[in-house]
């Protein structure tokens, strides 16, 4: 039996062969902001503080501080009434009232109307977002000619992603 040179070879030469992975993805991703709107109220305070200071001598000399308030109104200012300890000597004397916010009814305040807030509360720490309005708002994706993306812009506050991905491997 001859065998040639070139039979020999293809016997124990061994086949090529390759993985080939081709992968597509894509995505859009289209976002309208919310309409957000966060207050604090602010309390009312009232401090005082000295030295060689005390309350008036009278029957209704009293200390200041705080009215009680009620469900609609923040606490007020009352008066106190102070007078020199010793007579002659070195005093200091300080006395601070911060007027706090009104009490606002429930669903009073801020309002959104078609994402927007026109309507803030009024409120001694008040921050507001704005929300969007989708408007022309709008994405899409085609696989043809590589890949096309189309993203409209929508009004303010509005966020258009789009993404197209080809991916090619080879692998021995």
């Amino acid at each position: 039996m001859k065998w040639s040179l070139a039979a020999l070879l293809f016997i124990f030469v061994a086949p090529a062969h390759a993985d080939i992975i081709h992968k597509l993805s894509h995505s859009t991703q289209l976002t309208v902001d919310a309409a957000a709107s966060v207050a604090t109220r602010q309390g009312s305070t009232y401090s005082v503080s000295g030295s060689n200071i005390k309350v008036g001598t009278g029957n209704s000399d009293v200390f200041g501080g705080l009215t009680a308030g009620t469900a609609a109104a923040a606490p007020t200012m009352k008066a106190g009434t102070y007078m020199v300890n010793t007579a002659g000597q070195a005093f200091s004397f300080s006395e601070n009232f911060n007027q706090g916010d009104a009490i606002n009814a429930i669903n009073s305040g801020s309002t959104v109307t078609s994402g927007v807030v026109p309507s803030l509360p009024a409120y001694g720490s008040v921050t507001t977002y704005s929300g969007g309005v989708a408007g022309n708002l709008a994405g899409s994706i085609t696989s043809a000619a590589g890949g096309t993306v189309s993203l409209t812009s929508g009004g303010a506050g509005t966020t258009a992603i789009g993404q197209y991905t080809s991916e090619l491997s080879v692998l021995q």
